[in-house]
């Protein structure tokens, strides 16, 4: 019984030491991550990439995307987004274009999709 406890309270403290370091004090400039389309993005980032997952259900519709930090970056910096999120403040549009990587529809055009952003302030 004594070992049974032991046991379990060693594997909820290492579960507990693993949450702690996996998670990010705070995202660098640039910094990626993954995310189903149901989760709005947050603001400071962008939509960088659009594909469909089994990870995030099931349909035609793109339901996946990477998302990217913008805060940090120093101005005059420029990086493409996908015309899915509208930009962070202090961000400007520079030129649109289409990028397959940025069709976030079931019935995609050939229509500008992506932006050109660069840091004005």
């Amino acid at each position: 019984m004594i070992r049974t406890r032991t046991a379990a309270v060693l594997a909820t403290l290492a579960a507990t030491a693993l949450a702690i370091t996996a998670s990010p004090a705070s995202a660098a400039p640039g910094d990626t991550q993954n995310m189903c389309s149901s989760t709005l993005t947050p603001d400071g980032w962008v939509d960088v990439q659009w594909w469909n997952s089994g990870g995030c259900g099931s349909g035609f519709n793109p339901n996946t995307k990477q998302i990217k930090d913008l805060r940090g970056y120093p101005v005059g910096t420029q990086v493409n987004a996908c015309a899915s999120t509208w930009p962070p403040a202090g961000w400007t549009i520079t030129a649109s274009y289409y990028s397959s990587g940025c069709r976030y529809s079931a019935v995609p055009s050939f229509n500008p999709n992506t932006w050109t952003l660069k840091r004005t302030s």
